[in-house]
């Protein structure tokens, strides 16, 4: 990959999106990854305003540092940059409390992970339009069109995706280019919904990089039977997520009525 020509084209790809919008920048949620890392870099490159919003809801520690460190060095970097501190805490626990009790506490648990994601995504777009920006979308080409890893009108709600057409290890490959914080970049990726550690691999099961020889396989046309061992377990994981999230990735479905009884 050409690293630079990779992120001069995504820059031009946002400025000139934006232009033809009529708007003024971009507002993106800064979690202390390397996608919304990377997502926020290539839009300050733009010189176009720039919001970053941190919504910690039980977030940990590590996670809240890391996303400080990135928009203080995007800060003193890019003077179209600003911060915007929401903790969402508060409105997460009393959205829990006015919530109905349910027998099995798993599937809330989970419900509940995804309503993070909503809760960030309806606070972006609070800013989005007090301000005239755009969402700026932070999946990678593994998590929106290989397994699905993200919270349908959650994560996956925004206005445009610069980094969508990149698989997660070239997305850090352009944050080694664009100098991003080494802690971004040593750090385990996950999702964050949890409020505990674990990391995208313990959920998935397999770490980006398998996953993104699984997706080629697959695009191969390869089945199941082709594989032994870890590679098959692998290709059967990526496998299991694509098909359980399919209706992520492809567009809501219309119920067409026939023209000859409308």
């Amino acid at each position: 990959m050409q690293t630079e020509k990779v992120i001069t084209h995504i820059v031009d790809w946002l400025k000139d999106y934006a232009n033809n919008a009529k708007v003024k920048g971009f507002v993106i949620g800064v979690s202390g990854g390397i996608d919304s890392a990377v997502t926020s870099t290539l839009c300050a490159k733009t010189g176009l305003d720039l919001l970053c919003v941190e919504m910690p809801i039980h977030q940990g520690e590590n996670q809240v540092t890391r996303a400080d460190g990135h928009i203080n060095w995007l800060m003193a970097n890019f003077e179209n940059v600003k911060r915007q501190p929401v903790n969402l805490t508060t409105v997460f626990d009393s959205l829990v409390e006015a919530l109905p009790k349910v027998e099995d506490e798993e599937e809330r648990f989970m419900s509940l992970a995804n309503t993070r994601a909503r809760l960030r995504m309806t606070t972006l777009y609070y800013f989005a339009a007090l301000k005239g920006y755009l969402v700026a979308g932070t999946g990678n080409k593994v998590e929106d069109f290989g397994i699905g890893f993200y919270t349908k009108y959650g994560d996956g709600g925004v206005d445009l995706s610069p980094i969508a057409d990149l698989l997660k290890t070239e997305v850090y490959a352009l944050g080694s280019e664009l100098g991003v914080n080494q802690d971004i970049m040593d750090a385990a990726p996950t999702d964050g919904l949890w409020g505990d550690h674990r990391t995208d691999e313990d959920q998935i099961g397999a770490s980006y990089p398998e996953l993104e020889w699984a997706m080629k396989m697959d695009d191969e046309g390869k089945t199941e039977s082709d594989f032994t061992g870890r590679e098959k377990e692998v290709f059967s994981i990526y496998k299991k997520f694509n098909s359980a999230n399919k209706h992520k990735m492809i567009p809501i479905p219309i119920c067409e009525i026939p023209d000859s009884i409308k």
